[in-house]
């Protein structure tokens, strides 16, 4: 009882004082949300976005609040008060007529591309040729090129590459603090594969541009021989038998599985923060002392720190470009279905996109065209258009409109802001036009997001909670006692809300090519000491760094993050292009020149050359 008269102490408060601050800067909710024609896309007066009002729990705090959530207390009060604090209970203000949407699968464009004259293969080697104007001064990432150089030259082999590698592995968890970035490794697994190549490389028939190349999967995955644990410590009891196909297809490719990396429990944060026994808090190779970011936080940090020039990571909220943003390394996400995400924990079915992480964009645009293609084991993604490179090799953007909405583009920090205004100056210097366009009714996308994943993830994993309910993180319990208050029809309105957004961006994207904003609105947040035991639940931050994110896992479209520059404490910040469903192409052929924006790149703290 003097727990939870602890607890009421303290949230009770806060809201009040809350609700206040709202009322006073925004009237009431009857004057904010209005009721919506159906079938029109005009967007209606912004509401501006919200901040979460929760504080960043740990410790005994969240073990306290963890505990009252999923009391009779937390479901019939506390609960229902945060969502309408959080202003996630905004669906069931509106009337929306239009049929819901609850698969983002979008037909692709009927116009034939006849500009692909090269085939995919010729393209990449003309990129692969044009990275030499590199700065040989200074730090750069050894990307597939170098691996290649060094395979086709006979310096190094790729047995001697998995040596170092597996070397590295067996380094990099010794140090305070350890890594964490590849949780799983086998170092039999990885010399077989090694061997394999070196033959390969010897006889002159390698398999593709990811021959002997090292590459890790996030543990979402199913791969051969791991445990495919999902980031818990009560999945994955038996050692997996069978791959996910990406797995599949890295392996066909000829590529070295270094392992599986670390990940957010269940996938449930964007901090990348899982103080469990197997996975521990993987760290940000820039600031070891900072978070990587999350879901695919193992993934981003085996890139930055050199153990591989590609990873695979899935996103159903930014989780493969948050991370990717928070460590300075390009990320990927596919338009929904383009890369297969059979053998991967179907934690969120509707939002989810899979994609490389990787040292560059012509890294991404090689695993991209390896791994894109339709899958009859995956229902979504099977009437895809071929994945192409189109435009990639342009020596300008001359032709491209860049559509950027710039009340919401300046949603983030100052020192975020700044960079990114002037990475957009330098599309425009290489022959871009930007184009102002209005991105409409985005706090119902964050909303109506957040029920869809939060639902569909509290649908799939609802025996766990029953049965593993202890066994989970406690900011996995938090958000999945949270799950639990949506309901049947928040979910349609939500699914309702999707075909408006999906109609707004068709409209969108008759005028412009892609939309441009920052990637997250903040650099890596930092690691306190109370998080390596008991995690953080940090709602706050989640909100935030979701915010450019929400768009394109809720309708589907492709979007890629690329370093463009560091803060004052050097951490990196990452700017976002989203683009029409199936045209990844004008997001590498774009990404490709924001890489030249950045005039230099900054050795992270902890970083590994295995070509050394």
């Amino acid at each position: 009882m003097a727990l939870l008269l602890l607890l009421l102490a303290t949230v009770l408060p806060a809201a009040a004082v809350y609700l206040c601050c709202v009322r006073r800067h925004t009237g009431s909710a009857a004057a904010v949300v209005q009721r919506r024609e159906p079938g029109r896309a005009e967007a209606r007066g912004r509401s501006p976005p919200r901040s979460s009002w929760a504080p960043r729990l740990c410790g005994t705090g969240l073990r306290l609040f963890v505990h009252v959530a999923n009391t009779a207390f937390g479901q019939i009060c506390l609960l229902p008060l945060i969502l309408r604090l959080e202003n996630l209970l905004l669906m069931r203000s509106l009337d929306i007529r239009e049929d819901p949407t609850f698969i983002p699968e979008v037909a692709a464009d009927i116009t034939e591309d006849k500009s692909e004259a090269k085939s995919t293969a010729d393209i990449i080697k003309q990129l692969l040729e044009a990275r030499s104007d590199s700065p040989s001064d200074g730090f750069s990432f050894k990307g597939i090129k170098d691996y290649l150089e060094c395979y086709q030259s006979g310096k190094l082999t790729p047995s001697q590459v998995a040596k170092n590698i597996i070397a590295v592995l067996e380094d990099c968890d010794k140090p305070t603090p350890p890594l964490r970035a590849v949780v799983q490794w086998d170092p039999e697994q990885i010399m077989l594969m090694a061997e394999a190549s070196t033959a390969r490389y010897r006889n002159k028939c390698t398999l593709s541009y990811l021959d002997g190349i090292p590459v890790c999967l996030k543990e979402e995955f199913k791969v051969v021989p791991y445990h495919h644990r999902v980031g818990t410590v009560y999945l994955g009891t038996e050692p997996e038998t069978e791959d996910a196909t990406v797995a599949k297809k890295l392996r066909e490719a000829g590529a070295i599985i270094i392992g599986v990396s670390n990940m957010h429990e269940l996938g449930t944060g964007t901090t990348g923060c899982n103080p469990n026994r197997y996975h521990k808090i993987p760290r940000n190779p820039y600031k070891p002392n900072h978070f990587t970011g999350g879901s695919s936080s193992g993934s981003a940090a085996a890139v930055a720190a050199g153990l591989c020039p590609v990873a695979i990571g899935t996103d159903g909220g930014g989780s493969v470009r948050i991370p990717s943003s928070f460590c300075g390394v390009v990320g990927l996400k596919g338009t929904f279905g383009r890369i297969s995400s059979h053998g991967s924990l179907p934690l969120t079915y509707s939002t989810v996109g899979v994609g490389p992480m990787c040292t560059s964009v012509v890294d991404a645009a090689i695993a991209y065209s390896i791994l894109a293609e339709p899958d009859p084991l995956c229902p979504y993604g099977l009437k895809q258009p071929k994945a192409t490179l189109s435009g990639m090799c342009a020596p300008d953007l001359k032709g491209l409109k860049l559509g950027v909405d710039w009340t919401f583009f300046k949603e983030c920090d100052e020192e975020v802001l700044s960079v990114c205004e002037k990475a957009v100056e330098h599309l425009q210097s290489l022959g871009a036009s930007v184009v102002e366009v209005s991105l409409p009714e985005m706090e119902e996308v964050r909303a109506a997001h957040v029920i869809c994943i939060l639902s569909e993830m509290r649908d799939f994993l609802q025996p766990d909670f029953n049965k593993h309910f202890q066994e989970m993180n406690l900011d996995t319990r938090a958000n999945l006692a949270l799950a639990s208050q949506f309901t049947a029809l928040d979910y349609i309105t939500a699914n309702r809300q999707r075909t408006r957004s999906i109609r707004f961006l068709q409209d969108i994207f008759t005028t412009v090519h892609c939309i441009l904003t920052p990637a997250v609105p903040s650099t890596a947040p930092r690691i306190y000491e109370s998080d390596l035991l008991t995690g953080i639940n940090d709602s706050a931050f989640t909100v935030r760094s979701m915010r450019f994110m929400q768009l394109a896992n809720f309708t589907g479209i492709p979007g890629i993050v690329i370093p463009i520059g560091y803060s004052m404490a050097g951490l990196p910040i990452g700017f976002q292009v989203m683009a029409k469903w199936w045209d990844e192409a004008v997001l590498l052929r774009i990404g490709l020149k924001l890489e030249q924006f950045r005039c230099q790149t900054k050795k992270p703290s902890i970083y590994y050359d295995v070509l050394a």
